[in-house]
C-alpha cells in the first residue's frame, strides 16, 4: 500500500517552508576542531537538536536530544519565551538558540524553561537546578558560569559544584524587577521587533560583571488582544508603543558578580534608544545609542567601574540613520568598526578610514580579525554587473577586497580563526549548501536533512522599468514566453526590511505554485526595499506610495517582454506586503483588479514608534503625511462602483505586531463606502501564522480567490 503524495501546499506547511532539517546556528571552536550547530531529525520535524561536527574525522554526532532530556514530554512555553519567539520569527521546537563560553566547551540552552548545559567535546548534558522559567542563559566567557533571566530578574548560576574555588554552587539574582512593569536583561519590544536587538545583557571578557539592561514598559500604551472564537478566555494585554506614544524606558547597569551595581550613564534624554552593545577583550564596552528621531546617533565607550561614557564617534544624517548587523565593534587592535552611508554607497569604515567604495553594497559585519574584516555585501550601485538577487562574502583589508563565495547565489558566514562556515543558496539547486573551509581549503560539508521541493522554480531574474528595478518572473511550467498572455500576479513584499528578488532556488516556491495555476508571477524590489543602495532605501521618506509605484513601472516594463496580460492583474501580499496589495486596489483600479492583503498596516497611527517615525515622523508634527499613507482616509474608498476591485483581507487574531485593529478599521472604512470585500479571520494565529493547517490552506483560498476574482473559473 502506497501512500499519495503530499500537494505542494501541504509540504510547504509541514516542512515550514523547507527550513525544517537544514542546519543552522554555527558556532566554530577557537581551537579549529569542532562545529557546533542545531538541526531536527527530518525535513518534517520541528524539533532541533544540539549537533557537533568532528573536523578531524568529518562524523557528526548529536549533543543533546530535546526528547531525551524531558523524558518524551510535550514541551511547555511561557508566555514570556512565546512572545521572545515571535519576535524573533522562531517557528521551531526543541533547542532553538544556544550560547557557548569562548572556547566553545560549554552550551546552554533551555528546553520547556528548564536549564541545560552540555559539553560539544564530550557529550555530557545536565540540568541546572535554578527557579525557572528560564529564558535566554548565556555562559561567562570562562565556562563557570551562567546569566539567564527568570521572572523578569537576571540571575546567575555556578556551572560546577566544585571548580577549584572552593566554592560550593549557587543561584542568585544581581536585578530583580521592582515593579510588574520591569525586566532585566530582556530586549524590549521596540528593540527586538525593529532594532534586531534580541539581547539585554552581555558578559564581560573577565567574567567578572555584566551589562545588564533594565526595561520598564510602564510608560508604555497598554493594548488587549482577544480571541472572539474563544469568549471563556480573558483578553491579553500588551505593551505597545504606538507611533507618536511613549516607549518603554531602557536603563543599562554594570552588575557584579561581587554584588556591586553602577549605572551607566549618558544622555537618554537626547538619545534614548539602545540600539547595540559590544563589549570584548579588544576594547571597553561599546554602545550605540539613537536619537528618537533617528537622524542622529552616537558610539559611546563605558567605563564600567563609574559608569561614566565618553563619545568615540558620532553620526547625523537625513533622513534616518540605519541599523546594521554585526556592528559597532572593535578590531583587535582597538579600532571601530562599523557601517555607513558615505558618498551615495554603503561602506565599511574601520577608524577613520573607508575601506570599501561604491561597488559593494555592505550588508552586515561577519567576524572580525587582526588581519581582516569579513562581510555579506551585493554589488553597489557603481558595480559593472548588477549581479541580481546575488549576495557574497567578501575578506576586507587594508590591502583590498576579495570575494570569498564564487557561484551565483545567496551566501553567508560565520567565521573563528582560520576556520570559516560558508552557507550557500544557489538558483539551481533546491535549499542550502553547508561547507567548512579550513585556510581556504574545504574540509567538511554539513549534511542537511530538509526534504526537496516537488517543483522547480522556472524564474528569470531581469529588472523592470524605467528605474531598473530588480525584478523576478516566473510562468507556468511549460508556457512558452512568446506564448499567450497570461493573468498576472504581482506577488511583493516592496518595503523595508525585506527584499524578495533572491538569486535562490527555494526563494520561489510558492511563487512558482502559484504560477502554476496559470498565472505570469512578477516580483518587484522597488524603492524602499534594502540592498541596492541607500537612496533607493530612503526614496520613500514620508511617502510609501512610492513603493506601488515601482510595482506599476515594474509591470509595464516588463509586459514587452514577458506574456502578461494587463487586463487581468492581481496582487497579494503580506504585512507591509498586504498594505501595499490593499493600497494597489485602492489607488490604482485601473491597473489592479483583485488583492489579497495579508495582515495588512492599514493606519500607520497604530504602528510601532521605531519603525513608523524613522519613515513617516512623528504623527503629532505630520497628521497629512499619515492620512496620505493610510488606507483607512484614503479617498479612493469614494472611487464609483465601476471601479471597485474585489479584496480579501487575511488577519491573525493573535498578531501583537500588526493587531487585527488594522483589518477592522479597513474593513468598517470599506464597509462605510459601501465597497464590497472579503475578510478571513484566522483564530489564535499571530503574525507568522505557521500553523501547518493555515498555512496550506491559505495558499489555496488565497488562489481560489485570485481566480474567482479574475474571471479564470
Amino acid at each position: 500500500m502506497t501512500s499519495e503524495p503530499l500537494s505542494f501546499p501541504r509540504q510547504y506547511a509541514r516542512t515550514q517552508r523547507f527550513t525544517l532539517g537544514a542546519p543552522r546556528t554555527f558556532r566554530v571552536s577557537p581551537d579549529g576542531e569542532r562545529v557546533i550547530f542545531l538541526r531536527s531529525r527530518s525535513g518534517t520535524d520541528r524539533a532541533n537538536l544540539l549537533w557537533v561536527l568532528d573536523l578531524a574525522t568529518g562524523a557528526e554526532r548529536v549533543v543533546a536530544d530535546p526528547s531525551q532530556l524531558l523524558a518524551g514530554g510535550t514541551e511547555r512555553l511561557s508566555p514570556a519565551e512565546r512572545a521572545r519567539r515571535e519576535r524573533l520569527r522562531e517557528g521551531g521546537a526543541g533547542i532553538v538558540g544556544y550560547a557557548t563560553d569562548d572556547a566553545a566547551e560549554l552550551a546552554a540552552f533551555t528546553l520547556s524553561g528548564r536549564l541545560f548545559v552540555a559539553e560539544p567535546r564530550t557529550g555530557a548534558v545536565r540540568e541546572l537546578a535554578v527557579p525557572g522559567p528560564v529564558i535566554d542563559p548565556r555562559p561567562s566567557p570562562d565556562g563557570r558560569h551562567v546569566a539567564y533571566v527568570s521572572d523578569g530578574a537576571l540571575r546567575v548560576v555556578r556551572v560546577a559544584a566544585d571548580d577549584g574555588t572552593g566554592e560550593g554552587p549557587d543561584d542568585r539574582a544581581l536585578a530583580a524587577p521592582e515593579a510588574a512593569t520591569v525586566t532585566y536583561g530582556l530586549a524590549e519590544f521596540i528593540a527586538a521587533e525593529e532594532m534586531e536587538r534580541s539581547r539585554g545583557f552581555w558578559w564581560a571578557p573577565g567574567s567578572d560583571r555584566l551589562l545588564v539592561a533594565r526595561a520598564d514598559d510602564a510608560p508604555v500604551r497598554r493594548w488587549w488582544i482577544t480571541d472572539p472564537a474563544h469568549p471563556d478566555r480573558a483578553p491579553e494585554q500588551i505593551a505597545y508603543p504606538l507611533a507618536g506614544s511613549p516607549n518603554a524606558e531602557v536603563r543599562l547597569f554594570a552588575l557584579g558578580l561581587d554584588g556591586s551595581r553602577t549605572e551607566v550613564v549618558h544622555d537618554r534624554e537626547r538619545y534614548p534608544y539602545l540600539a547595540r552593545v559590544h563589549w570584548s577583550a579588544a576594547g571597553p564596552p561599546l554602545l550605540l545609542v539613537q536619537a528618537r528621531d533617528q537622524r542622529s546617533q552616537v558610539y559611546l565607550a563605558v567605563d564600567p567601574d563609574s559608569g561614566s561614557t565618553r563619545m568615540v564617534h558620532a553620526e547625523d544624517a537625513e533622513p534616518w540613520l540605519d541599523l546594521f548587523p554585526g556592528v559597532p565593534c572593535w578590531t583587535p587592535d582597538g579600532r571601530l568598526v562599523r557601517i555607513t552611508d558615505e558618498g551615495g554607497a554603503r561602506v565599511l569604515a574601520v577608524g577613520d578610514r573607508p575601506l570599501t567604495g561604491a561597488q559593494l553594497h555592505v550588508r552586515a559585519v561577519l567576524d572580525v580579525s587582526a588581519d581582516d574584516v569579513l562581510v555579506s555585501a551585493s554589488a553597489g550601485a557603481e558595480a559593472a554587473d548588477p549581479e541580481t538577487g546575488e549576495v557574497h562574502v567578501y575578506r576586507v583589508g587594508e590591502l583590498g577586497v576579495e570575494r570569498l563565495s564564487q557561484e551565483p547565489g545567496v551566501h553567508g558566514a560565520t567565521r573563528t580563526g582560520e576556520v570559516t562556515v560558508l552557507i550557500s543558496a544557489v538558483p539551481h539547486t533546491p535549499g542550502a549548501r553547508t561547507r567548512v573551509w579550513r585556510d581556504d581549503k574545504p574540509v567538511a560539508e554539513v549534511t542537511s536533512y530538509a526534504e526537496r521541493p516537488d517543483l522547480t522554480p522556472r524564474v528569470t531574474l531581469t529588472e523592470g522599468g524605467t528605474r531598473r528595478i530588480p525584478c523576478a518572473v516566473l510562468l507556468p511550467s511549460g508556457h512558452p514566453v512568446d506564448g499567450e498572455p497570461l493573468p498576472v500576479l504581482l506577488d511583493p513584499y516592496g518595503g523595508p526590511h525585506a527584499a524578495r528578488v533572491h538569486a535562490a532556488h527555494n526563494a520561489y516556491l510558492t511563487s512558482q505554485w502559484y504560477a502554476d495555476q496559470g498565472f505570469a508571477v512578477v516580483i518587484a524590489d522597488g524603492r524602499g526595499t534594502p540592498h541596492r543602495s541607500p537612496g533607493w532605501e530612503k526614496a520613500i521618506h514620508q511617502d510609501l506610495t512610492v513603493t506601488l509605484d515601482d510595482q506599476i513601472d515594474a509591470l509595464q516594463g516588463l509586459a514587452g517582454r514577458f506574456p502578461l496580460d494587463l487586463s487581468r492583474v492581481a496582487i497579494r501580499g503580506w504585512s507591509y506586503g498586504g498594505y501595499l496589495a490593499a493600497l494597489a486596489v485602492l489607488r490604482r483600479p485601473d491597473v489592479f483588479h483583485a488583492a489579497v492583503a495579508g495582515a495588512p498596516v492599514t493606519d500607520w497611527r497604530l504602528y510601532d514608534t521605531h519603525y513608523t517615525e524613522r519613515y513617516l515622523g512623528d504623527p503629532a508634527e505630520h497628521p497629512a503625511v499619515y492620512a496620505a499613507n493610510s488606507l483607512v482616509t484614503d479617498d479612493g474608498l469614494a472611487a464609483p462602483a465601476a471601479q471597485h476591485r474585489p479584496l480579501m483581507i487575511v488577519h491573525g487574531l493573535a498578531d501583537d505586531n500588526v493587531v487585527f485593529g488594522h483589518s477592522l478599521r479597513l474593513s468598517s472604512a470599506l464597509l462605510a463606502a459601501g465597497r464590497p470585500h472579503e475578510v478571513l479571520p484566522l483564530s489564535g494565529v499571530t503574525h507568522m501564522a505557521a500553523q501547518e493547517e493555515v498555512a496550506e490552506n491559505l495558499l489555496l483560498l488565497q488562489v481560489d480567490f485570485l481566480r474567482r476574482s479574475l474571471g479564470l473559473d
